[in-house]
């Protein structure tokens, strides 16, 4: 039996290239479009639509997913009102961005009705100055008088020999003799009532002036020509808690006498308390005076705080 030879070849056989028909134009669209194919850009426009969610989220596609637009071209598209929001916890410069084209414009705070403006501070107008609060309170108020006596030359240096401080009731909280450290030239006796015994116990002028100063200290501080007894006291209280009845204006016009005159304590006291004070040759008395000045002071009190508050320069 004669062999038989087969002679098979199992290489594929090149299927023969379809002719290309049309003119130039179109061959050379088919060749972009198999090239668009390939990568996978025409394919993708080319798949159907999804349907939007139910939020609006997505847009629907736009004319260039038609099938056989031209890749590349484009057309007007409106203008989206729904702006992008990043997903939870996305960072990185996308989410940054998507952040802040999600923030209102011109200051707006989203949606709903627009907040109304805040009113101005109280007291804005007047420079931030705070409204008066008097009458002040009586704990920290405190009215004093000193009595000096002369030392020195001639004894014309004025030096601390009493010193009394009595409370907005009047209540006397300090009443002492205090002895100078230099010696007494003249006592005065006239107008201090100081003699020569009360200086026997008197308390030396450092003692003195520091348990007069814990008294003072924090307190609104009400006197008559008060610069001579703090200058005795060799201390300078704060300005804006120092009270001198003798440069209120308004309790000199309260009294008849001109607002800009230094009346003395004596005739304030009659002309607005009615009662008769340093009278006599036996001296002032501090305690008596400490406490008229205080009394003139709650003439005056609430209309001249209340200036105060609005012209703290006068102070």
């Amino acid at each position: 039996m004669a062999d038989l030879l087969l002679n098979v070849d199992f290489a594929p056989s090149e299927r023969p290239k379809k002719k290309e028909t049309g003119n130039r134009k179109h061959q050379s669209f088919l060749r972009r479009r198999r090239a668009l194919e390939r990568r996978g850009v025409l394919r993708q426009k080319q798949l159907p639509a999804t349907p939007p969610p139910a939020r609006g989220g997505q847009k629907k596609p736009g004319p260039g997913g038609k099938r056989g637009k031209r890749p590349g071209a484009t057309g007007r598209e409106k203008p989206s009102s729904i702006q992008a929001k990043p997903c939870p916890g996305a960072k990185g410069p996308v989410a940054a961005a998507a952040q802040a084209a999600a923030l209102p414009q011109n200051g707006s705070k989203g949606p709903g009705p627009p907040s109304k403006p805040k009113p101005p501070a109280r007291g804005a107008a007047k420079g931030n100055q705070k409204p008066p609060a008097f009458p002040c309170q009586p704990s920290k108020l405190v009215a004093i008088d000193c009595e000096m006596v002369g030392t020195g030359p001639g004894g014309r240096t004025s030096d601390l020999a009493r010193c009394s401080i009595v409370s907005y009731g009047g209540d006397v909280m300090y009443d002492q003799y205090i002895r100078p450290a230099a010696p007494i030239v003249d006592y005065r006796t006239r107008w201090s009532g100081i003699r020569r015994h009360h200086m026997v116990n008197a308390v030396p002028f450092g003692k003195a002036q520091r348990e007069i100063l814990r008294i003072l200290s924090g307190k609104i501080v009400v006197g008559h020509a008060i610069y001579n007894d703090f200058k005795a006291l060799k201390y300078f209280h704060p300005k804006a808690l120092t009270r001198d009845t003798s440069k209120i204006p308004l309790l000199n016009r309260k009294g008849g006498f001109p607002e800009n005159a230094a009346i003395s304590l004596k005739r304030l006291t009659k002309e607005l308390l009615h009662k008769d004070i340093q009278v006599g040759k036996s001296g002032h008395s501090s305690v008596e005076d400490a406490r008229a000045t205080m009394e003139l002071y709650k003439v005056v009190e609430a209309e001249w705080e209340q200036h105060l508050m609005l012209n703290p320069e006068q102070e």
